[in-house]
């Protein structure tokens, strides 16, 4: 029905597999939707929100998926600013991921500020003062990026690119890409590195409070490092997750090694920085402040070192070993290993950063306190996850987002609908 649409040389699957698919997903998106109706018209109280955690859970994905989006930015500068031209074969993917991340990122927010209607304070009524306000100027901004980004993607849909403006457009748009590819590079030093900045900056939270350059936090480096060594990571995960889907090999296992080692050696060189800043942290900024190290993981089981352990050495030390390492990384297993170990480092990164600073205590009549989200909480947390399988699922149908795909997947004869319709207007369909 939809044969059309679907790029030249590729294959898929029947329209009701795909309508399926989208249902069963779209239940799930309905239902965080449903949930976050109720707390933008019943307010936050249908969450566990508390004088602890002023932020829910909300404020972790917000995080988690800036960091694992950040594949987008670190790829647009490998391909076009560095020469990388291999990775042309995995950015447009790369690009819908940070889409979709961002996106993601931006409607977490709205849900979080509770009157989405006023989201326009924070531009109008700019705090700047705060880091908090050039993370939202950075992150608004990069996403109209990552939109002029994606848009070339769409334009090159089979039909819409036969349409003359918008062939010319999308060319256009794409002998341009390396100039927003810099600029995108730009915006997520800034808003990534300001992220990690409102930690470090917390004097009354000494579990995340760093000392650094000038007026940058050692945490302002760290989470612009560590968004660009994981991000790739993220990207190469959902790209085998696709594969696995679809029952296809979509891109080239020269592109994929590529990007993995690339990211092998960006997350040791992080490690090895946020071994050193823990140390440091340890035994000179924690005991100058009145506290041990023991004070922030012997409280409670749920953050002991433990925690410390996987952050530091199961997500970060052992992925990066395994993809610097040229034979384990040409090992499907061992590959897919540490990029799956890679992305629950950084995502765990971020909750120690936002969730286990707000649950040590800091004086001397305080209690651990542990967070249990509400089911408001987790359905709106998973929302833009249903919402991301969606896009992916529609663009990945329509848009010709794996250039590899049809000399991986050849197929033996084209549908005889599809030579009809690329067929010039002015022939017969039989002499076409």
């Amino acid at each position: 029905m939809d044969s059309a649409l679907i790029p030249k040389g590729v294959k898929r699957c029947p329209m009701w597999q795909f309508l399926l698919g989208l249902g069963i997903v779209g239940a799930v998106l309905a239902w965080g939707v449903y949930a976050m109706l109720l707390c933008w018209f019943k307010g936050l109280n249908q969450t566990n929100m508390n004088d602890y955690y002023g932020f829910a859970l909300w404020i972790w994905a917000d995080l988690a998926v800036i960091a694992v989006g950040g594949g987008a930015f670190f790829s647009g500068l490998l391909k076009y600013i560095i020469g990388k031209d291999e990775l042309k074969n995995i950015i447009n993917y790369a690009v819908l991921i940070g889409f979709i991340c961002y996106s993601s990122a931006l409607l977490i927010l709205a849900i979080d500020v509770g009157q989405p209607l006023r989201s326009w304070f924070i531009f109008w009524h700019a705090n700047v003062h705060s880091m908090l306000t050039e993370v939202a100027f950075c992150l608004s901004c990069y996403f109209s990026v990552l939109t002029i980004e994606y848009i070339p993607l769409i334009l090159e849909n089979r039909q819409i690119d036969k349409v003359p403006f918008f062939h010319n457009l999308g060319h256009n748009m794409h002998e341009t890409m390396a100039v927003f590819a810099a600029t995108g590079a730009f915006l997520s030093f800034f808003h990534q590195g300001s992220l990690g900045g409102v930690a470090g900056v917390l004097f009354g939270r000494p579990f995340s409070f760093r000392e650094g350059l000038l007026i940058w936090p050692w945490t302002f480096f760290l989470f612009t490092w560590s968004a660009a060594a994981y991000g790739p990571c993220f990207t190469l995960l959902i790209t085998w997750i696709t594969e696995k889907v679809t029952r296809k090999k979509l891109v080239k296992d020269n592109v994929v090694e590529l990007l993995a080692k690339i990211s092998g050696w960006m997350i040791f060189t992080y490690t090895i920085a946020k071994i050193c800043d823990t140390t440091r942290w340890a035994n000179i900024t924690a005991p100058g402040l009145g506290q041990t190290l023991a004070d922030f993981y012997t409280g409670t089981a749920f953050y002991g070192y433990w925690i410390l352990f996987a952050e530091v050495v199961l997500g970060g030390l052992v992925p990066a070993i395994i993809l610097i390492s040229a034979p384990l990384r040409k090992n499907p297993v061992w590959r897919v290993t540490a990029i799956i170990l890679a992305v629950l480092g950084v995502s765990l990164n971020r909750w120690v950063m936002v969730l286990q600073v707000m649950a040590a205590p800091v004086m001397t009549f305080d209690q651990w306190i542990l967070y249990y989200p509400s089911w408001q909480e987790v359905a709106t947390t998973i929302l833009p996850v249903a919402y991301g399988i969606i896009l992916i699922m529609i663009s990945y149908r329509y848009l010709p987002i794996f250039p590899q795909e049809a000399e991986l997947n050849p197929i033996d004869d084209e549908p005889e609908v599809e030579a009809v319709a690329d067929a010039p207007a002015d022939l017969e369909p039989a002499k076409a």
